[in-house]
């Protein structure tokens, strides 16, 4: 019990300095007011041409379309995260050492910021959009189940933070892993469903969408706000995807896990 009231303590504490730190700079993070917006209106025009003339596409109508690109929009904001950009520049400069000296985990103090840095996000960039879409696009943003949203929502952070915190590990054997995070970044935006639902992809891309995380951080939380999922031609209730989205991050945090006791043997801390 101690362990976890001291850990709950970490956590509070690095992410109010860090919700503090980030609020300096909140005008940079009000931007997205704007690019999440016009991002949907985009979307917007796109999508009611393509359903020009029909009703539904791949067993979705255009509101649900419409509701769809708003959700997957506004959780970008709550699941946002920079652990691979900062671990990366932590090792380059052997700043990473002051981390692997303190008594406790670097992944864990790299949660505890993304915390801050969301509900900061939470504050500037989330609620605002959400009133935008709801009284300016009229989009219905109403989840089916609050409850099975929110923990498929939480689940999606803690994915793209193992996800990312493992590409940025690939630091300690390249030293620079800006390439390897755009190439993640890259494959993340097209098979996550952000650009378009993976109902659209071909059916083999489909099957194989449920052995890799990108699914479980933007497609899985979207479907389960809809209250309906469907990939690869399987149909399963809501309790059932995000039961296999939280194995799909408990599989995750183990490989980052893994990954990160190899990484700790080759780091040197040159530049310290």
């Amino acid at each position: 019990m101690n362990i976890i009231v001291k850990k709950l303590r970490v956590i509070k504490e690095v992410a109010l300095v860090t919700y503090k730190e980030w609020s300096a700079y909140r005008t940079h993070s009000m931007v997205s007011i704007f690019v999440g917006p016009v991002y949907f209106l985009v979307q917007y025009f796109i999508w009611t041409a393509v359903y020009s003339g029909s009703s539904s596409l791949n067993g979705m109508e255009l509101s649900q379309m419409l509701t769809y690109f708003g959700v997957t929009t506004l959780m970008g904001y709550l699941t946002m995260d920079f652990a691979d950009w900062n671990l990366q520049m932590l090792v380059r400069t052997g700043k990473f050492l002051t981390f692997a000296l303190r008594p406790i985990h670097h992944r864990f103090f790299a949660l505890s910021q993304k915390i801050g840095h969301r509900v900061l996000g939470l504050v500037i960039e989330f609620i605002p959009c959400l009133l935008i879409f709801i009284f300016l696009f009229k989009v219905d943003m109403r989840p089916a189940s609050f409850f099975w949203t929110i923990l498929s929502i939480a689940l999606a952070f803690l994915m793209n933070l193992y996800t990312n915190y493992t590409i940025g590990m690939t630091a300690f054997w390249l030293v620079q892993a800006s390439g390897v995070r755009e190439v993640y970044l890259l494959l993340q935006s097209i098979f996550s469903g952000g650009l378009v639902p993976l109902v659209f992809f071909p059916m083999w891309v489909q099957k194989l969408m449920f052995f890799l995380p990108f699914q479980y951080v933007s497609y899985v939380p979207a479907m389960v706000f809809t209250g309906k999922f469907s990939l690869a031609g399987i149909t399963m209730t809501i309790p059932q995807i995000v039961g296999i989205q939280a194995i799909a991050v408990l599989a995750m945090a183990l490989f980052s896990e893994a990954v990160y006791r190899l990484s700790i043997k080759r780091f040197t801390g040159v530049g310290a």
